[in-house]
């Protein structure tokens, strides 16, 4: 497995798919090449400190290096956004939740139903002008 480290890297990866998990959300993306397997990950600063962000940085390597290689797809790449519970939450439990979300990713999408317009996006009819009513 590689690293991601350009950015256009790492935006990319973000149109693919995507999974939540409540230390981390994993993006997926598939590539036409036949390169091996591509990992980026990052963690924004709202998160905490320097020392919390590497801090949560390198439990997410160390899942990804605990991790069986067969459950990631070839020729793709992920990027795992670490969330402030993975400071936190059991270690174990999260090697499970990053499986779980790994076996998210690997079902078929369904098709995306058409949105129906909301109440507040409709167009309503404009008010009518105080100067074109009628004087009673």
């Amino acid at each position: 497995m590689d690293r991601l480290r350009q950015r256009a890297d790492f935006l990319a990866v973000a149109d693919g798919a995507r999974a939540n998990s409540p230390a981390f959300v994993v993006q997926r993306r598939e590539r036409a090449d036949q390169g091996p397997v591509r990992i980026g990950f990052t963690v924004t600063k709202k998160n905490g400190t320097a020392t919390e962000r590497n801090r949560i940085r390198r439990r997410l390597r160390e899942l990804v290096k605990r991790l069986d290689p067969l459950s990631m797809r070839p020729h793709s790449d992920y990027v795992l956004i670490g969330r402030r519970d993975a400071l936190s939450r059991d270690f174990q439990t999260m090697l499970d939740d990053l499986q779980t979300t790994l076996r998210r990713l690997d079902r078929p999408q369904a098709k995306p139903q058409p949105r129906k317009p909301s109440d507040a996006n409709r167009r309503h009819a404009p008010a009518p002008d105080a100067h074109s009513r009628t004087p009673d």
